[in-house]
C-alpha cells in the first residue's frame, strides 16, 4: 500500500474514533451534568479550572472559553497552587479539576483545600472510583473508551471528550444568561471575531462630519455640502430633525436640468433605508449590498440621525 494512503487512513481511523467517543459521551451526560451547570451558576466569585500535563492544557482552553462566554474564569496550575496559588481561590468560586485518571498526586492539595474550605467541586475522570471523583461534589465521568494509538498512553480520546465537555459546560451557562453577539463582541474586541461583532455605532461618523441640510437649502449649497463633506450624499433633515430624505449622484443626474433652480426638498429621495445605531456593522455592509449604495445614515432609538457609515469604513475594519 502506498505510503500516503497509509498516513490517510491513519489519520481517519483517529478522527472516527475520537468522534465515536463524542457520541458516546452524548449519551452519558445525565443528571450530573445538569448538577454540575448549576453549581457553576451559583458560584458567586470565579470558576478556577485545573489539571495536569494534557489535562492542564485542556483546562487553560475551558477556562478561556467560560471567560470569553460570560463565565468569568482563571487557570490554576496545581503544581503552582501548592506553592501560593491556593490563595487564587476564595468562598464563592467553583473549581473544575480534569484528571483521567482520577489520581493525579499533584492535585492532592488542590482538592484538600477546596474541601477544607467548602468551595465547590467538580471533578473530570474516567474512574468513578477514583480519589478525585470520590471527594467532588459532583462527578462527570468520562466513558472508558481507550486512546486513538491503540496502545492506550497517548492521551488523544480522553483530552477529545473532557475538551467537549468543557464546551458543553460552557455553552449550557452562556444560553442560560442569554450571552449574546454584542455581549461577545465587548470580551473580543480585536481580531477578525471583533471586527465582524463591531457596531454600526462603534464605526459611524458623527457630528460636524454629517453632510446634513434643511429641507429647503438651496441645491448651490446642498452641492457645496456634498462636496466638503466627502460622503457623495446629503441627508435631508426635516422640521423636527429626521431624516427626510436623501439626495445621491443619481437623483443629481435625474434633476441636471436647472439643478441650482430647486430646493433640496425637490430633489431628494423620500424616506431613504437607514440603520440603527446599535445594529451590527455586518448588517449595515449587507444593506449597503443589497441596495447597492455606498453610505447609510444610521439613527438613534428616537429615529434622529446620529451618524453615517461609509462601505470603506467597514472594510477598513476588516467587516466584509
Amino acid at each position: 500500500m502506498p505510503q500516503d494512503q497509509i498516513f490517510r487512513d491513519t489519520g481517519r481511523r483517529v478522527v472516527m474514533a475520537e468522534a465515536e467517543a463524542l457520541r458516546t459521551l452524548s449519551d452519558t451526560l445525565g443528571v450530573s451534568f445538569a448538577a454540575a451547570v448549576q453549581v457553576l451558576l451559583d458560584a458567586k466569585g470565579r470558576v478556577i479550572v485545573s489539571g495536569m500535563g494534557k489535562s492542564g492544557h485542556i483546562a487553560r482552553k475551558i477556562a478561556a472559553t467560560f471567560a470569553s462566554t460570560g463565565t468569568p474564569a482563571h487557570f490554576v496550575h496545581p503544581a503552582e497552587a501548592s506553592h501560593g496559588d491556593l490563595g487564587m481561590l476564595a468562598k464563592g468560586d467553583a473549581v473544575i479539576v480534569l484528571s483521567n485518571s482520577g489520581e493525579t498526586p499533584e492535585l492532592a492539595d488542590l482538592v484538600a483545600y477546596t474541601r477544607r474550605f467548602g468551595i465547590p467541586l467538580i471533578g473530570v475522570a474516567s474512574r468513578a472510583e477514583s480519589t478525585l471523583l470520590t471527594q467532588s461534589d459532583v462527578a462527570l465521568v468520562l466513558p472508558q473508551l481507550g486512546e486513538a494509538c491503540g496502545t492506550g498512553v497517548v492521551p488523544t480520546i480522553s483530552t477529545t471528550m473532557t475538551l467537549a465537555l468543557g464546551d458543553a459546560l460552557a455553552i449550557a451557562l452562556m444560553e442560560h444568561r442569554k450571552f449574546t453577539p454584542e455581549n461577545f463582541r465587548d470580551v473580543h474586541p480585536g481580531g477578525k471575531l471583533g471586527a465582524r461583532l463591531s457596531k454600526v455605532a462603534d464605526l459611524m461618523h458623527r457630528g460636524n462630519e454629517l453632510p446634513l441640510v434643511a429641507a429647503d437649502t438651496p441645491m448651490g449649497e446642498v452641492l457645496l455640502t456634498i462636496s466638503q463633506k466627502g460622503f457623495g450624499v446629503a441627508g435631508i433633515l426635516s422640521d423636527e430633525g429626521a431624516l427626510a430624505g436623501v439626495i445621491t449622484d443619481g437623483d443629481l443626474r435625474r434633476h441636471m436640468q436647472g439643478l441650482l433652480d430647486h430646493t433640496a426638498e425637490e430633489v431628494m429621495t423620500r424616506n431613504p433605508t437607514v440603520v440603527q445605531t446599535g445594529a451590527l456593522a455586518e448588517k449595515a455592509v449587507a444593506i449597503m449590498n443589497d441596495r447597492k449604495i455606498t453610505c447609510l445614515f444610521a439613527v438613534d432609538d428616537t429615529g434622529q440621525v446620529a451618524g453615517i457609515l461609509h462601505i470603506h469604513d467597514c472594510l477598513r475594519a476588516g467587516v466584509v
